[in-house]
């Protein structure tokens, strides 16, 4: 143990005018931990750290706290005397989080919608929790603190974060003039949804490339319909695999909106393996019969698919070069074989927003099966249906063939007339002929 000066223990907050000082009762505490030796066994065989810093507790966000402000189930008589009483690291973080909840309201409500706490709420030992972010003891404000430091989310999303922090965006986090986005710039640091959802991630690039639209509109034919159907780093992400994804969506009384699976009710799993059973992925007639079990299922309105163009994974959508290298070339997708549409999947979001996938066949793109299931998506000289294309070709051909029909039907009735209407002239010609004949030979 180390015995601590009450009078010295202090230090200058730096959003304060007056410097910190700690209470003689947390002073008592820190006695004991502040020690780096300082730790416990838990039931779960885990140790638990119990070293607490002064001097970085001094500089944290928190130490206008008191230690009994967050550990108030503490009984002093008996505490460090006994056996611990915790089970494991995962039940405390659990715990103190609804500690946390007490002063930190409005980042709470934003964490209870996240995909974190819905994962948390399915019985997820790995989705993190207050402290797996935020360490209480040294917490300090993100104005202070580096960027990328601040950003624990390599924790678990190290390869993403890894790819990252070498595309456009990491390589322009040191920009003091113009930095780039960090983590939480695109995706929230505790109202975070699964990427997978709407159009929430095209709509975060468009918050800060506010003119993207206008510049895309000045070369880009229908750009509009680009922004709609294609995912930013689809074209953004030039070296990526990118692949079509077929997302289920409800259409009902006009609406159209994203089909969520309930919690607890594997429907998809269930549908697309009844559909699928030699599991070679959806051909164009299971995926039509899908279709109508979702919709029979739902009750009302009708089970619909949306198709969007984007990259394979989410670590490809975080290779982002720059402008200068998109794709700009039409025929990278407009043209018959294009590599972009020979990967297809099937999604449908989740009980916590995350995607549920399954393989479909590349065929269904240029299926007639699949005129009415995915109507929706349609790609000019890429998702050609061959049938339409014939139709087309006979429909010409008729329509060819019955102008010339009309056409030779108008000449023959017209020469017909034109016959008819000479015959009793040439016939009165004839009898006019023989009346004077007669005439001429009289008596």
């Amino acid at each position: 143990m180390c015995a601590l000066p009450v009078s010295h223990i202090w230090a200058q907050d730096d959003d304060a005018d007056e410097p910190i000082e700690l209470a003689e009762e947390d002073l008592d505490c820190l006695k004991c931990h502040d020690d780096p030796k300082l730790s416990v066994k838990l039931d779960s065989g885990e140790t638990l750290p119990l070293y607490i810093s002064t001097q970085d507790f001094l500089g944290s966000m928190h130490n206008e706290n008191s230690c009994a402000d967050c550990h108030f189930d503490i009984d002093l008589d008996t505490h460090g005397k006994g056996e611990s009483v915790i089970a494991s690291k995962r039940e405390l973080g659990v715990a103190m989080g609804d500690t946390c909840r007490d002063c930190h309201k409005k980042k709470y409500r934003e964490y209870d919608d996240s995909v974190h706490a819905l994962l948390i709420a399915e019985g997820s030992t790995k989705a993190p929790m207050c402290a797996d972010c935020h360490n209480p003891h040294t917490v300090r404000s993100w104005k202070l603190a580096e960027a990328e430091a601040a950003m624990p989310c390599g924790k678990c999303h190290q390869e993403i974060f890894d790819a990252s922090a070498k595309d456009v965006h990491g390589l322009a986090r040191g920009d003091r003039k113009n930095p780039g986005p960090v983590c939480s710039g695109c995706h929230q640091a505790h109202g975070i949804k699964a990427a997978s959802l709407g159009t929430g991630l095209r709509d975060t690039c468009l918050n800060c490339h506010k003119d993207a639209f206008a510049k895309h509109e000045i070369w880009l034919p229908n750009a509009q319909l680009h922004f709609d159907a294609i995912s930013c780093p689809t074209c953004h992400a030039p070296d990526a695999e990118r692949r079509v994804n077929l997302r289920l969506y409800h259409e009902l009384g006009g609406d159209r909106v994203q089909l969520i699976e309930k919690s607890g009710v594997p429907q998809f799993v269930r549908l697309t393996t009844a559909a699928d059973q030699a599991s070679q992925g959806l051909d164009d007639r299971a995926l039509l019969g899908l279709l109508k079990d979702f919709t029979h299922e739902e009750g009302q309105g009708k089970i619909v698919l949306r198709g969007r163009l984007e990259v394979g994974s989410g670590v490809e959508a975080h290779r982002l070069a720059d402008k200068s290298k998109a794709i700009a070339d039409c025929k990278v997708c407009h043209q018959a074989g294009a590599q972009v549409f020979q990967r297809v999947i099937l999604t449908m979001a989740g009980p916590d927003g995350r995607p549920l996938r399954h393989g479909v066949n590349e065929d269904v793109l240029n299926s007639a099966f699949s005129i009415d299931s995915i109507r929706g998506f349609y790609v000019l000289g890429s998702t050609r249906i061959k049938l339409l294309d014939y139709l087309l070709v006979l429909v010409v051909l008729g329509l060819a063939g019955g102008i010339g029909a009309h056409m030779a039907a108008r000449r023959w009735f017209r020469r017909a007339r034109e016959k008819r209407k000479g015959q009793p002239i040439a016939s009165q010609a004839s009898s006019g002929k023989s009346t004077s004949a007669d005439d001429s030979g009289g008596p």
